[in-house]
């Protein structure tokens, strides 16, 4: 992977037809439903499945260290497993997300994945697409872009992986929660959720010399035009269990972008 003075560049070999890209699944042993249709993907026969995966973020909805698979019956085991098992025949690249920016190089090792930096321009059939999990890009939630900065500090994660991981689980249940009660405090009016700066995506496409942003994060699956020939294509988060189901795969083909319906388990 070359790094210029834009962005990190990923150039796909020449025979590569066809890219999926996922986010925003937020596996959890308690949501058993999104985690089987996950699994049922992985396991479709070789013929059906693309050439790479692309996860650009959040697939877990919290990793709290990779000393997580010292656990061998445990959830996160459980799915570096699968992970694993499908990567043996089909490449498999992660992007973290704002809950699994924690996940580290033994855990990319025990998943069968290659790490990509945020964003990364993708050289794919003489297009550049560039990938990001798209929070960076959420300048409006200053409070949150004040504890991404925070948590991404090498200080504050040494700070935190140093704690018993037991002690780490609670950190971390506590945050989700607050979470949680944040986003319900401001269900009523979609409105106030924070999106992607246009004109932010638009510099960030312009650096990498892209025409397309392929992010996930805010979960409202959608394509906006930014003027210029510039665009942004949100990918859909994952609930097996909605009314109706969101299972979606965003797939890049020679011919452009395609989104793929998932049937629930």
């Amino acid at each position: 992977m070359a790094t210029d003075d834009r962005f990190a560049t990923w150039r796909a070999p020449a025979h590569w037809q066809a890219v999926d890209f996922i986010s925003d699944l937020h596996l959890q042993a308690a949501h058993a439903s999104t985690v089987q249709a996950w699994l049922d993907y992985l396991q479709k026969p070789a013929i059906g499945r693309p050439d790479a995966l692309v996860i650009l973020g959040d697939l877990f909805e919290v990793w709290i260290g990779d000393d997580a698979l010292n656990e061998p019956d445990g959830f996160a085991s459980q799915c570096a497993r699968a992970l694993r098992a499908f990567s043996r025949t089909t490449p498999t690249f992660f992007l973290c997300g704002n809950r699994d920016f924690l996940l580290g190089e033994a855990a990319l090792t025990a998943c069968g994945m290659r790490g990509l930096a945020d964003p990364t321009a993708l050289d794919f059939h003489g297009q550049r697409w560039l990938l990001s999990h798209g929070d960076a890009l959420c300048l409006d939630d200053t409070d949150y872009q004040r504890f991404r900065a925070q948590v991404r500090s090498s200080a504050w994660q040494q700070a935190f992986l140093s704690q018993p991981l037991a002690k780490r689980e609670a950190v971390a249940k506590d945050l989700r929660e607050r979470s949680e009660a944040r986003k319900q405090s401001m269900a009523h009016d979609p409105e106030l959720w924070a999106d992607v700066d246009a004109e932010a995506a638009r510099e960030w496409l312009q650096r990498a010399d892209a025409r397309t942003l392929i992010h996930g994060h805010t979960h409202r699956p959608a394509e906006h035009d930014l003027g210029d020939g510039l665009r942004r294509v949100v990918l859909s988060d994952w609930d097996a269990d909605a009314q109706p189901p969101r299972l979606e795969v965003l797939r890049l083909t020679a011919g452009g972008l395609q989104r793929l319906p998932l049937a629930p388990a």
